[in-house]
């Protein structure tokens, strides 16, 4: 559905060119949920211009559904964004409008009749659960119930792509797991294709089906959710699946090389631990751990200490023939933290509306 394929943004300043995305190339598929993530500065502004045409790309393409929007005329703009419903950070509701209104409002820019906006803002209302709040001013409503009317305006044009930036950065964790269960049921009732611009894993976590990790204008890492917990070499799997920071612990086994091994699907069940101890006679230390379900599939995280005397080869081999990933590791390997700000690529801004990074 959302095709992005070697998509480049260079801004001029003054003599110096400042490139913000750098042969960006993606694809998702109609129906589910992607994840773009990053440290501030990697270029997600900048990719939620393009994609809106609020910003023209410097070279490559956009597409939807086959259709081509990097390259539409000027007079075509306004039709071409239709297509894509867009929820902001903050809502960006407009404070003298009720939420009616504000729903009303992409409807009213296309002169559609009053009727039909009337039984349209009604629908949406419903199903974004705002049923008996059409008056009510955004003042009067919620963080979580305005997020909920920028969402009900973002689908007033019947989008096939809902593109989100930041959706739930400004909310608390108990309205955040609401708006993306809203957004989860919006995107099956509704077939659509959803892109959600994120700082927070666990916004991944919950209910993306695919992510990609965008660092300095490139797409470095991208995947199903699955497959990239599933490598232990990848930012993303530590990110996806974190371990504090630990120490070895003093003893017989504080020489003992240290592992870190990956366990997914029904090997997560297994004792996989005790089966390696009894068959190399090894005493083994846990020394941190995590289990996640993603995608529909459990995953454990483990960071362990063997004795000094253990065969690492034979026993990561013993591992790998099992299906699981292991390798040797540094005692302490935090995971990345992108909500770690780093310094921000400066862009010039035009003025427009296009999200916060």
């Amino acid at each position: 559905m959302i095709t992005v394929t070697d998509l480049r943004k260079v801004y001029q300043q003054g003599k110096k060119e400042v490139v913000a995305l750098d042969g960006v190339t993606l694809s998702v598929p109609k129906g589910s949920i992607h994840g773009i993530i990053g440290h501030s500065g990697a270029g997600k502004s900048t990719l939620v211009r393009c994609l809106t045409l609020l910003d023209r790309p410097t070279s490559g393409s956009v597409s939807i559904d086959g259709t081509e929007l990097s390259s539409v005329r000027d007079s075509e703009i306004r039709a071409a964004r239709r297509r894509i419903g867009m929820v902001f950070q903050h809502a960006n509701l407009m404070d003298s409008r009720t939420a009616a209104g504000n729903v009303a409002h992409p409807l009213e820019l296309v002169k559609t009749p009053k009727d039909r906006i009337r039984t349209r803002v009604a629908e949406l209302l419903k199903l974004v659960g705002l049923e008996g709040f059409e008056n009510a001013y955004p003042s009067q409503l919620s963080g979580g119930q305005r997020q909920r009317v920028g969402i009900a305006r973002a689908l007033a044009s019947d989008p096939d792509v809902l593109l989100c930036d930041e959706p739930t950065s400004a909310l608390d964790p108990a309205t955040t797991d609401e708006i993306l269960d809203l957004i989860q049921d919006l995107t099956q009732r509704l077939q659509l294709t959803v892109l959600i611009i994120t700082h927070e894993m666990n916004v991944v976590k919950r209910v993306c089906d695919s992510v990609s990790l965008l660092s300095r204008g490139r797409i470095v890492e991208h995947g199903a959710l699955r497959d990239v917990a599933g490598d232990l070499d990848s930012q993303l799997a530590r990110a996806l699946l974190p371990l504090p920071a630990s120490e070895p612990l003093p003893g017989a086994l504080e020489r003992g090389p240290v592992l870190e091994i990956l366990f997914s699907g029904d090997s997560a069940k297994e004792p996989v631990l005790t089966g390696v101890a009894r068959r190399f006679d090894i005493d083994i230390n846990v020394l941190a751990g995590s289990v996640e379900t993603l995608d529909g599939q459990q995953f454990g995280h483990l960071r362990v200490q063997l004795a000094e005397n253990a065969d690492l080869d034979a026993v990561l081999a013993y591992l790998r023939e099992r299906g699981i990933s292991a390798k040797r590791a540094a005692p302490a390997a935090p995971a990345p933290d992108f909500a770690d700000a780093a310094p921000p690529t400066s862009v010039p801004s035009t003025g427009e509306q296009g999200g916060n990074e």
